[in-house]
């Protein structure tokens, strides 16, 4: 749990933004994966047509989730995103014949998608063992992930979403409000404290700053089979993370 430091201690970087920070956030309950749980988190919220931050998905072909999953795919349809190389791939083919967790990035340069990046490749082994591939999408062109992948090391596979598309098809939260808060400016500090660092050459270029930037990410664990989603985590802010077990439950179990 990140610990409320004094002002004089948060780095220079955070200071620039501490205008922006709403005075109050809501946090959201810690969500279980059982088939009530499901039915409540597909229920579109009065005056807002998103799904729930996370939303546990049956395999079973008979369970109450299969429509929510066929719509899933449905929406992700026609998307594609670019790997390194900028070969366009359709997303779905990342757990056509393979199951995979996809986590979602807000952006290349995000200083808290760096830390969840290097949590989740923290658990590539056990992925790897259970026969799970792990990749990452952020909201930007090739040449930034490419960047990301040099800079973070990161072992699993790295792929550009330029249109934002599967972004828009997941209606991950997005705007401004969603991205300065309070919860968020202590995860950020926290995260330099733990010696991880924001591109802020990355995060100002024109392509995040016009719109990739003030989505939200997520996770998705899905496949073998483009209907087979088995978990999702929608991120309500920056630094909304999900639980890492039930990540792990969901892709290796």
């Amino acid at each position: 749990m990140a610990v409320p430091l004094p002002v004089a201690q948060a780095p220079p970087v955070i200071e620039r933004f501490r205008t922006f920070f709403p005075t109050s956030t809501t946090l959201h309950p810690k969500a279980t994966c059982s088939r009530t749980n499901l039915a409540r988190s597909l229920q579109p919220r009065k005056g807002n047509l998103r799904m729930n931050s996370v939303v546990c998905l049956s395999a079973s072909t008979s369970s109450p989730g299969t429509t929510a999953t066929e719509g899933i795919a449905t929406s992700l349809k026609g998307v594609e995103v670019f790997d390194l190389s900028g070969k366009a791939i359709p997303i779905l083919d990342l757990w056509k014949d393979r199951k995979a967790v996809v986590a979602f990035a807000r952006h290349f340069g995000c200083v808290l998608c760096r830390k969840r990046a290097d949590l989740l490749a923290s658990k590539q082994d056990v992925m790897s063992s259970a026969g799970v591939a792990l990749a990452l999408i952020g909201p930007g062109t090739v040449e930034q992930a490419r960047v990301f992948a040099e800079q973070t090391k990161f072992k699993g596979e790295i792929y550009a979403d330029p249109n934002h598309s599967s972004y828009d098809a997941l209606e991950f939260a997005y705007g401004v409000s969603k991205t300065f808060t309070p919860s968020a400016g202590l995860k950020i500090i926290q995260s330099y404290m733990e010696g991880y660092r924001q591109d802020w050459g990355l995060s100002f270029q024109k392509e995040t700053t016009t719109r990739g930037g003030w989505y939200q990410g997520g996770v998705l664990v899905a496949g073998p089979g483009v209907t087979n989603i088995l978990y999702i985590h929608k991120d309500r802010e920056a630094g909304d993370d999900p639980d890492i077990e039930d990540v792990l439950r969901a892709c290796c179990t």
